[in-house]
């Protein structure tokens, strides 16, 4: 079984932008800062999370599009460079609306504010001064441009300065432009002391605390013009795989410089003067498209720090604590319970914490020999990897295959890594050129002089912060085909061995992506004859064009098909003779839909439907350029519980859905008394 080439992006008229689906998702996400049904902190996080989201569509997305159409390899021109633009300023603008003038007013109205310097009262404005003398001040150092000091090195998005002073310096220079960085050790959102804020819980900006002091820096000097600025970079971390003898080492000396690629946005303050973004621009070698006049604090994200920092419960979610599952019985050998059966966990209405038990039990048992896992989004700090460290320290065989290259997660996998090999466990980097993005933990145990595996997988990370709140699925197995299975992809990643058919699995970029399509062909097999035909897929994103085509010829043999599609979905709905059978919705509501779900049905009996959970999207990366799993559940009951919990719900979702029009646009199935299915769901949890 060998790896199948990347098929050629065969043209498709009907096809959405790429890019503008990303923007359209954080558009849906933004709208929940909308929403008067959202507690108010909440409306504010959503609001972080955009930004977030953006910083990283400019970093690789909008980055990679600027590659393409500077390279003039076809597929992407300029003028679609400049309609994504457009649309990344609209929504940016649309974005510090909702923060301006909907989101601050009520808590401002809750008696949460944010004051400026012109709103402060004499104390609060002493305060303030104490604070820039004593923690501010002696970390800045403002930067005068001559000849002999050029304009500094800045970092990927961090927060400056630029300001224009009048007359000369000390030395008689006319050095009329300074550059002040902010340290990214400082806080930038400050609570002021209670007995100051008049009752309120009152908070300031870093921002604005340098701002009101800026002329501090400069003894002697006015500052005529100033504005704060940040800048964006292109954040793909390049090593050429095929030319390096050490990965690891290689991606840490890469990781020093990342923060410095090339510049794609460039952010200041609406009330920049022209001649200073006109100097930064040039500075940065970025046209005027790529200048970003924001109403407010250019990075949004550190108002999480706000939200942190404020004591009113009931503008927040209503904690949740996740159920355990039914089908385990606490304080009993997990072992011996999926010998009997394969167990189904349903995060994060499920509590993760099975996985974790499972991971435990085997390092505390004697029996057990071996553990391999692989490791793509654990975080830095992580319950799992310390339990691998501690079963190497116990000498039981440890393999771990860690994902080096997973973006933005590169240095805490290295660190965890470097941690597992100084303990004596076998740590694998996967396959060059691939990324291994299958979530798999295997265990193997000595039963009576025999050895059984047992086998976790899962559509989502091993990463317990996480699993609060995205939802996923996992499945425990002691199924022989299954661990089989998984015995083989961990061999497979860790040799040089040439792949073998696997029993059960599914394993990109062998034999995925065929059988996807295949079955999406049967499906409409059955169509064309009269037979019933249904297909319902949920996953995060759906940009294959071999896959996508095959939906469309799906569709028009007469199937009925209903995508759920949490982020960019290239398929375009609803055309008349081309896509009017296909339903694609999209749920946006407390928590971040992760799981992929694949349902088949072609036919009237049991044998004529299948269902398999994934660790992919329908990506060509994904398909072909990864190590991605699926794998069916065969048993009829967790087959008919994942359709029941975990597909259902969400067709029938009139509260947080949205459906996707054929112009790419989407519009909220907001209904009044409308039902959400994550709500139903938690509730459901929490009456177990």
């Amino acid at each position: 079984m060998s790896a199948l080439p990347i098929p050629p992006a065969l043209p498709n008229p009907y096809l959405l932008n790429r890019e503008q689906a990303i923007l359209e998702f954080n558009r849906r996400v933004l709208a929940q800062a909308q929403r008067e049904d959202v507690p108010l902190l909440e409306r504010l996080r959503y609001i972080c999370i955009v930004s977030s989201n953006l910083d990283e569509f400019f970093e690789v997305r909008f980055a990679d599009m600027l590659d393409a159409a500077r390279a003039d390899e076809g597929h992407v021109s300029n003028a679609d460079v400049a309609r994504v633009g457009r649309a990344a300023h609209e929504l940016i603008d649309e974005q510090y609306g909702v923060f301006n003038d909907s989101v601050m007013p009520l808590l401002n109205a809750r008696g949460i504010g944010i004051i400026n310097h012109a709103a402060r009262s004499p104390e609060q404005a002493r305060w303030v001064a104490r604070f820039f003398d004593r923690e501010v001040k002696p970390l800045l150092v403002p930067v005068g441009l001559d000849p002999a000091h050029p304009f500094p090195q800045v970092a990927n998005k961090s927060l400056h300065f630029v300001a224009r002073l009048s007359g000369k310096d000390a030395f008689g220079r006319d050095t009329r432009i300074a550059i002040v960085k902010v340290p990214r050790v400082l806080p930038r959102v400050i609570k002021l002391p209670a007995e100051i804020s008049d009752g309120q819980q009152a908070f300031v900006l870093l921002t604005s605390v340098i701002r009101a002091h800026l002329e501090e820096l400069f003894p002697g000097r006015k500052v005529e013009a100033f504005s704060q600025f940040r800048v964006t970079r292109d954040s793909d971390l390049e090593v050429d795989e095929e030319e390096i003898a050490n990965l690891r080492h290689a991606l840490r000396s890469g990781l020093t410089t990342r923060h410095f690629g090339r510049a794609v946005r460039l952010e200041v303050v609406n009330t920049c003067p022209q001649e200073l973004s006109e100097f930064l621009l040039e500075q940065f070698d970025l046209p005027p498209a790529a200048l970003y006049r924001v109403n407010g604090p250019v990075n949004l994200v550190r108002l999480n720090e706000l939200i942190d920092q404020t004591d009113a419960p009931e503008l927040r979610f209503k904690p949740f604590e996740a159920a355990w599952p039914q089908a385990l019985r606490r304080n009993r050998s997990i072992f011996e319970q999926i010998r009997k059966r394969d167990i189904l966990l349903h995060h994060p209405f499920e509590s993760f914490d099975p996985v974790v038990e499972f991971l435990r039990e085997a390092v505390d048992d004697p029996q057990v020999l071996a553990i391999r896992q692989t490791i793509y989004r654990t975080g830095s700090q992580s319950v799992l990897m310390d339990l691998l460290i501690e079963a190497a320290r116990r000498g039981k065989e440890v393999m771990a295959v860690v994902e080096l290259k997973a973006r933005f997660d590169e240095e805490a996998n290295i660190n965890w890594a470097e941690r597992l090999e100084a303990v004596g466990a076998q740590v694998v980097y996967g396959i060059v050129g691939y990324k291994t993005h299958a979530k798999l933990l295997m265990v193997t145990r000595n039963e009576g002089g025999k050895l059984r595996r047992y086998a976790h997988f899962s559509t989502g990370n091993y990463n317990p912060r996480t699993a609060r709140f995205y939802t996923d699925i996992g499945y425990l197995t002691a199924d022989r085909d299954l661990t089989a299975d998984a015995d083989h992809v961990f061999r497979q990643l860790a040799s040089l061995g040439k792949a073998r058919q696997t029993r059960r699995i599914l394993l990109a970029p062998f034999n995925m992506h065929e059988r996807m399509v295949e079955l999406v062909e049967k499906v409409a097999h059955s169509a064309r004859h009269g037979q019933p035909a249904r297909l319902v897929i949920k996953i995060n994103a759906l940009t294959d064009h071999e896959l996508i085509d095959a939906l469309l010829r799906c569709g028009q043999a007469g199937a009925k098909i209903d995508l759920i599609v949490r982020g960019a979905c290239m398929l375009p709905p609803g055309l008349p003779g081309v896509s009017e059978n296909i339903v694609v919705r999209s749920v946006v509501g407390r928590f971040l839909e992760h799981s992929r779900i694949c349902y088949f049905r072609w036919g009237h009996g049991e044998a004529d439907e299948a269902l398999y959970l994934s660790s992919a999207d329908w990506m060509s990366r994904n398909m072909f350029r990864r190590i991605e799993v699926a794998w069916p559940v065969l048993d009829a009951a967790l087959r008919q519980r994942i359709i029941d919990e975990a597909l259902q719900p969400y067709l029938h979702d009139t509260l947080d859905a949205w459906q996707l029009g054929p112009d790419g646009r989407s519009h909220r199935l907001a209904l009044p008394g409308g039902i959400s299915a994550q709500q139903a769901l938690m509730q459901r949890a929490e009456w177990t």
